[in-house]
């Protein structure tokens, strides 16, 4: 194969069959366990099948001289990017939010392949889209000069006093693994205030679409979110309670790209910190650890369609 082409890197995850033929071992046995509970295997099949074709179909527009690979999920952290790789990831939103953490400046192609099941918020191009965008994206354009741009997006680092760290491009979390009340300090600007809550995030304007906004809108709170390329965090502290010994008074707030905020753990067990909603993503946050969390030099480098003026 020619080395003249930046190497293609397809990322998946396993369907859901897959993941029910993995835990039962034969799709037999699937049917029969879903039978057992009034369902069927139709659903899971017809997903199935949207995500086999669409991959078929990306990897069937490639030039036959594409350098290319095809991982899965669980090969990320061992997989090593080069710096030219395009990464194209074929699946939901969330799989793009995994791989993000993972690069240093590629550029990531999000395809979705069920367009009426997934909302695309971060796979936003179709399958037929997939052969001119990475000509695009590896610089070689031709036609489709203007047809895509790249959407630079900021994602959130929780570097802990030790220096161990996790990247975001939703949002971290900081508090206790179990439904137990996470204890703290919480320091933001000049503010310093104990609290014992049910947690803390800190989302970007990627995340702004999910956690955050559902409880500004829980607490109808008219407090506008950052956008997903904004330098800057909102943060949000979960049901803080009030005591002799805790406050509430910091309950939520903003970092931009030169503030910090800071979290001392008063957690004797069971603290964690995670990235994305992964709670295999997270490090371990036990007191007296701190956390600072601020904003990523990293960030998403997203291809997406460009807009036409109206």
């Amino acid at each position: 194969m020619s080395t003249s082409l930046p190497r293609v890197v397809l990322v998946t995850r396993p369907t859901m069959l897959e993941s029910m033929v993995e835990r039962y071992g034969t799709r037999g046995q699937v049917e029969f366990v879903l039978r057992q509970r009034g369902q069927t295997v139709g659903l899971l099949e017809d997903a199935h099948q949207k995500q086999m074709h669409a991959l078929a179909e990306v990897t069937g527009k490639l030039p036959p001289d594409q350098r290319r690979s095809h991982i899965e999920r669980s090969d990320l952290p061992q997989f090593l990017f080069a710096p030219d790789d395009v990464v194209v990831v074929v699946g939901q939103d969330g799989l793009v939010a995994n791989v993000a953490k993972y690069l240093q400046g590629q550029r990531v192609l999000g395809v979705n392949p069920d367009p009426e099941t997934y909302d695309g918020v971060l796979c936003r191009l179709r399958v037929e889209q997939t052969r001119q965008a990475i000509a695009w994206a590896a610089g070689n354009p031709g036609g489709s000069a203007r047809a895509f741009e790249i959407q630079s997006r900021t994602m959130a680092e929780a570097r802990r006093d030790d220096g161990l760290r996790l990247l975001a491009l939703n949002e971290i979390f900081m508090g206790h693994r179990s439904h137990q009340s996470a204890r703290y300090v919480l320091l933001a600007g000049d503010r310093r205030e104990r609290q014992s809550s049910s947690g803390l995030i800190c989302a970007t304007g990627t995340g702004a679409t999910g956690w955050a906004r559902s409880i500004t809108m829980q607490r109808n709170m008219d407090h506008s979110l950052p956008a997903p390329s904004d330098d800057q965090l909102a943060w949000f502290v979960r049901e803080p309670f009030p005591s002799v010994s805790t406050g509430i008074s910091l309950d939520f707030g903003s970092v931009d790209k030169s503030e910090r905020l800071e979290v001392i753990s008063e957690m004797g067990e069971g603290g964690t910190l995670f990235a994305d909603g992964i709670e295999q993503d997270s490090m371990e946050f036990l007191g007296p650890q701190k956390v600072t969390i601020s904003v990523a030099d990293e960030r998403l480098e997203l291809v997406i369609p460009q807009v036409a003026a109206s």
